[in-house]
C-alpha cells in the first residue's frame, strides 16, 4: 500500500485546517467543503476564469474559489470574491468592475457562519 502523502504547501495545509476549524465552530459545511477541494491533487482541481463568475452569478453576490481565479474573460458586475489565489490580470479585473477580492481566511472572518457565500469551482 502506498504512503498518504501530505501537501507540501504549508500555506495551503494551515489554511485547510482553519476552514475545518471554522466549519465545526459555526456549523458551516460550506468550509469543510472548501476544505475538501483544497486537499485534492492538484490535477484534480480547475481554476475558475473570470468569464465564469460572469455568466454563473448575479451582481453583488459573494463566490469562493478554492483554488485560483484566471483573467480569462470580462467581468462587469460587482462580485465580493475569495480565493486561495488570484493572478494579478484576475485581481485587477475584479477590481475595475468594482468588485473586491478577499483572501480565503478573510472570507471566512467575514461570513463564518458561510450564509450569503456561494463555492464555484
Amino acid at each position: 500500500m502506498a504512503a498518504h502523502r501530505r501537501k507540501g504547501n504549508v500555506e495551503l495545509v494551515r489554511l485547510a485546517g482553519e476552514l475545518r476549524k471554522g466549519a465545526r465552530a459555526n456549523a458551516a459545511p460550506i468550509w469543510s467543503a472548501v476544505a475538501d477541494r483544497l486537499e485534492r491533487a492538484r490535477h484534480q482541481t480547475v481554476p475558475v476564469n473570470v468569464g465564469h463568475l460572469e455568466r454563473l452569478t448575479e451582481s453583488g453576490e459573494t463566490v469562493v474559489i478554492a483554488g485560483k481565479l484566471l483573467a480569462e474573460g470580462r467581468l462587469a458586475k460587482r462580485l465580493t470574491v475569495g480565493a486561495f489565489r488570484f493572478s494579478a490580470e484576475a485581481k485587477a479585473k475584479v477590481h475595475a468592475a468594482g468588485g473586491t477580492t478577499l483572501s480565503l481566511a478573510e472570507i471566512l472572518k467575514a461570513h463564518p457562519d458561510g450564509s450569503g457565500v456561494r463555492l464555484l469551482g
